[in-house]
């Protein structure tokens, strides 16, 4: 038998028993149009887009399970099926998503320009104005309860994962952790009020109240997360620490939160992701006005995210220009989120230990 025809029954053997690409691309053809077809029959009319890609989904799995058995045992089938499957979740997760950002990017730009980041609303009625002094209070807010919240849960992190020894206070601080990251926004908001009407008089909104309670809802977040940062630390490097006689408080800061920066700057960017957009807190206690206001401690202060609950919810005259405010302060509040977490990541790169 001379080489060649060797060589061709061998790839002929190798190809034995695959399905072909072919094969495949026909039966998601056919898993689209049977379901589209038949909808169309019964239905009238175009039928709903997202019913016919669950319905050839599911139409395209047993499909291919069936085919690929028959052809290739059950082994590769039970493997086709499962990517399958997990590719479409990770497509179908991803249609809403695309949908959204679609949605916001298109209506927010209609007023995406420079007088909505450069005015206020101050006197103004219809079309016009702008989010400067929104943005400006969200700014201010944000840092405020970053400033009070990072340092208060990256110590108490510390704590549990260092000092604690599975002591009781330990144990009532976790389970304390664990209930406040699933305590609704508008608690945070309601118990900072309730606290200012006490100490100061009931009805008081300041800026100053609204990172307070941003601060209320931070803390759990930065708690958890940094705890599971720190955790990530070897063992190792602490110990090689304590073996040159250095200090505990030396080695938990020059070597553990050292190993650990760039995972405790993304846990404090999350805790500022989860707060940046809350509407509730700030609407009770840092109120709403359409003037600037840069002074956290003294009267109402504006946020994105209740300027564009406001724009949406109390229309005026057109009401097309308070929609296209909304989009627009929405589409901000998410430039701003993907500004933080893109500079948390470069930030986190710059921090993390080099290996070289």
């Amino acid at each position: 038998m001379s080489t060649s025809t060797m060589n061709a029954n061998r790839s002929n053997t190798l190809a034995a028993g695959r399905l072909r690409p072919g094969v495949m691309v026909s039966m998601g053809v056919f898993a689209v149009a049977v379901p589209l077809f038949v909808l169309w029959a019964l239905v009238g009319n175009l039928p709903n887009l997202f019913v016919v890609a669950f319905i050839a989904i599911i139409l395209f799995l047993i499909l291919l399970g069936v085919t690929s058995r028959i052809v290739e045992g059950g082994r590769r089938a039970k493997d086709r099926v499962i990517t399958t499957l997990v590719v479409s979740s990770f497509v179908l997760a991803l249609v809403p998503l695309v949908s959204l950002l679609w949605t916001v990017i298109a209506r927010g730009l209609t007023r995406f320009d420079g007088s909505f980041f450069g005015m206020s609303m101050r006197n103004i009625v219809g079309n016009g104005g702008g989010a400067l002094h929104a943005i400006i209070g969200t700014l201010l807010i944000t840092l405020m309860a970053t400033i009070i919240s990072v340092p208060v849960g990256i110590l108490t992190a510390i704590y549990l994962t260092e000092y604690a020894r599975g002591n009781v206070l330990s144990k009532v601080l976790s389970a304390l952790v664990d209930v406040m990251t699933g305590i609704p926004s508008i608690v945070a908001g309601l118990f900072i009020a309730a606290l200012a009407g006490l100490l100061i008089g009931p009805g008081t909104t300041t800026g100053f109240l609204g990172a307070l309670a941003l601060s209320v809802l931070m803390v759990p977040t930065v708690v958890r997360s940094a705890e599971e940062m720190l955790k990530l630390v070897p063992n190792e490097l602490r110990e090689a620490s304590y073996a040159l006689g250095v200090p505990k408080w030396v080695t938990v800061l020059r070597v553990v939160v050292r190993t650990a920066a760039a995972g405790l700057t993304t846990s404090v960017m999350l805790a500022i992701s989860r707060v940046i957009g809350e509407t509730a807190p700030l609407l009770i206690v840092a109120g709403f006005t359409p003037s600037m206001n840069y002074n956290l401690f003294s009267g109402p202060m504006m946020t994105l995210p209740v300027f564009v609950y406001d724009q949406y919810a109390h229309k005026g005259l057109p009401p097309e220009a308070f929609d296209a405010r909304s989009w627009a302060g929405a589409l901000t509040l998410i430039l701003l989120a993907m500004v933080l977490n893109v500079g948390a990541r470069l930030l986190g790169k710059l921090l993390s230990p080099k290996t070289r």
